[in-house]
């Protein structure tokens, strides 16, 4: 009798078991809809304006002022420079998204030459994201490569609009170790549309 009472009990572990499995299918099965049933209205797909991507590239013209340190030094010393030049560039820029407030999402390359008037060659590039306000006043941040190495650029400005025409006018801020440099840059240009 104890042999057949192991065995019925295998049994009704083997039942339990199999019983808490189809129980937790059953389980998982409504949670799943539920979640589906919940969640249906975040991935329901609705038509929405779309925007096209605005291309608001252009010349950029301005100057660049470092302060004391060793940037400043370095390019004293090494080649008869002033610590205050022009830039002159260009900016590639493009509004990625816009929201129907007016808001757009931007991301830039800000290309320059600094240094020209004094009869010297010093390129530096600026990878941007930005936003940019219904109002015109835009904010952005990102790498700054330049001779004096790697830093991160914040970068303020605002652009004012004459019909088609803008006219961005941005204030950067590259903090180094070897000396912080403030640019002031301007220029304009045509909205596009890809």
């Amino acid at each position: 009798m104890d042999a057949f009472r192991g065995i019925n009990n295998e049994r009704d572990d083997k039942s339990l078991f199999y019983f808490y499995i189809r129980g937790m299918k059953r389980t998982l099965f409504l949670i799943a809809i539920l979640s589906v049933t919940i969640f249906s209205n975040t991935f329901a797909q609705t038509t929405q304006r779309v925007v096209k991507p605005v291309q608001l590239s252009g010349p950029r013209l301005g100057f660049t002022y470092i302060t004391p340190g060793e940037a400043a030094d370095s390019l004293q010393s090494k080649i008869g420079m002033t610590p205050l030049f022009t830039q002159f560039g260009w900016q590639f820029e493009t509004q990625y998204f816009a929201l129907s407030n007016g808001t757009a999402g931007l991301v830039e390359f800000v290309g320059l030459i600094g240094g020209l008037e004094q009869n010297k060659f010093l390129p530096s590039g600026s990878l941007l994201i930005g936003i940019r306000a219904p109002s015109g006043t835009e904010f952005a941040f990102g790498p700054n490569l330049s001779l004096s190495g790697a830093a991160f650029v914040l970068a303020a400005g605002h652009t004012f609009k004459n019909g088609d025409l803008n006219f961005p006018v941005n204030f950067a801020v590259v903090p180094s170790s070897k000396g912080i440099r403030f640019s002031l840059l301007f220029g304009f240009n045509a909205q596009t549309r890809e």
